[in-house]
């Protein structure tokens, strides 16, 4: 454990034990050039990546309190790459899917879009205009199990229509998650989207709005939207900053592990409310 004074978003002791497992073995397995001189916490390495994630600030801009920003950048990088980053999304995933008394493999799922404006550093043939939301940026097509934990995610240009990105969720769902059979969906999706989920032996199924007046949550999709509301409490996705798509895929994976290992030990997310006092008043 670091001598510093931690940070709000940093793991705790029990968190870590959760995930330690994977980026040790992770570690162990590295052989070659420049693998013998470790010089660098993991978990502080995984510490710095869930700051930025939290707090949206560039890179460089961490505070000197962490290992060099572009060490960090570079171990970020590398477990998107190999699959480390999924690896223990997925495991934390699983753990909480037992938590709650479901099995690890689920057979429902939730599919839905949305589009995110995107930074400067975005190259223009990686984004695009949603139409339909006036947004000019990159879409996340995302899957959940029925609790709204990210089964897939795939990451595209705004403009590629929700069916297009549907089919392709689809794809990834049933090769992870062969046990899915049903997926709910809104009106947005086509018939093309239906039967290639049904060539795919999974049944999908449009979810239709309620026609009551003022708000009233979906059946069955409302938990992906509250899927969507977890991850906006991270701020790096808020905007998509990623120049890749694929890393901008691994930070809906670092969002969740940081919300799915705060559930598993019982700690709370901190919101970005401030909470005030009579202790906290200046008179």
């Amino acid at each position: 454990m670091s001598s510093r004074r931690p940070y709000r978003s940093d793991v705790s002791d029990a968190r870590w034990a959760l995930m330690e497992p994977v980026f040790v073995a992770w570690r162990a397995a590295r052989t070659g050039p420049g693998t013998a001189a470790r010089v660098h916490d993991l978990r502080e390495i995984v510490n710095a990546i869930l700051y930025v994630n939290r707090t949206g600030i560039p890179w460089e801009y961490l505070p000197h309190d962490f290992p060099p920003y572009k060490t960090v950048y570079d171990y970020f990088a590398k477990w998107e790459a190999d699959g480390t980053t999924q690896q223990v999304h997925d495991l934390l995933r699983d753990k909480t899917r037992r938590f709650h008394g479901r099995r690890a493999e689920p057979t429902a799922a939730v599919v839905d879009a949305q589009s995110v404006k995107t930074s400067a550093n975005v190259a223009e043939t990686s984004q695009g205009i949603d139409a339909g939301k006036k947004i000019k940026g990159r879409k996340r097509h995302v899957a959940t199990d029925t609790l709204g934990l990210v089964l897939a995610v795939i990451v595209t240009a705004a403009s590629v229509h929700d069916s297009t990105g549907g089919k392709r969720l689809l794809d990834e769902l049933a090769a992870s998650h062969p046990s899915v059979t049903k997926v709910w969906a809104d009106g947005g999706y086509q018939n093309s989207v239906f039967q290639h989920g049904a060539a795919r032996g999974i049944d999908v199924e449009v979810v239709k709005r309620p026609t009551g007046k003022g708000f009233q949550p979906q059946a069955k999709r409302w938990v992906i939207e509250r899927t969507f509301g977890w991850l906006m409490q991270h701020r790096r996705l808020v905007r998509d900053y990623e120049a890749l798509p694929q890393r901008s895929r691994a930070m809906v994976h670092w969002a969740m592990a940081n919300k799915t290992s705060r559930e598993l030990t019982g700690e709370s997310t901190p919101t970005w409310r401030i909470e005030t006092g009579e202790s906290d008043r200046t008179t």
